[in-house]
């Protein structure tokens, strides 16, 4: 089914937020009247792209995310996203091209981990060369990728730019957490 383009604005304008909103803050964002937008939400929900998440809060659902083109994560996959990597899979940090400083992530939830503790210029270079992206979509992640480079695209730089990416990474890891399947326990008799 396809959507209208104010309809198509309203829900990447949602996926970009990443959080539950409220439909004054999406219109905001879109640049429209709150009446207008909440209409399109209202629409947005009985097509089931969007839901409220709590009283007066809306979030994109996976069918949202799929009409937005991203495939759908289910348990196995999020499982193979969280997964660690070999050491010739993981994200390398360095501070400039041939600078390397031995420090690498595994996982995402490594990742999110060291992004904290990483000199910012090494941030920035591997931001701005596309790096964290290339990185994410490797592991299979194209819905993260594609909100790392919406980071690259507004510039953002220095502390904000690690904030942001730690909050971008962390909340990412613990959505998909919810997905994995638990392992399967096995009982012995």
């Amino acid at each position: 089914m396809s959507i209208s383009p104010i309809k198509g604005l309203i829900l990447e304008t949602m996926w970009r937020l990443g959080k539950p909103a409220k439909a004054a803050e999406i219109a905001k964002e879109v640049g429209l009247g709150f009446p207008s937008v909440m209409m399109h939400i209202i629409g947005l929900t009985r097509m089931e792209y969007v839901k409220t998440s709590e009283k007066g809060y809306y979030v994109v659902t996976e069918k949202g995310k799929r009409a937005l083109g991203f495939p759908e994560i289910d348990g196995k996959r999020a499982a193979e996203i969280l997964a660690y990597t070999p050491m010739e899979k993981s994200f390398h940090f360095y501070a400039d091209i041939g600078k390397p400083l031995s420090i690498y992530a595994t996982s995402l939830q490594d990742f999110y981990d060291k992004i904290r503790k990483i000199d910012i210029g090494s941030i920035e270079f591997h931001n701005n060369r596309g790096d964290f992206e290339a990185w994410f979509r490797g592991l299979g992640d194209v819905e993260l990728a594609r909100r790392i480079l919406l980071i690259k695209q507004k510039k953002i730089i220095g502390e904000e730019l690690r904030e942001t990416l730690y909050e971008i990474v962390k909340n990412r890891y613990e959505e998909l957490a919810k997905i994995r399947k638990p392992a399967a326990i096995s009982i012995s008799t």
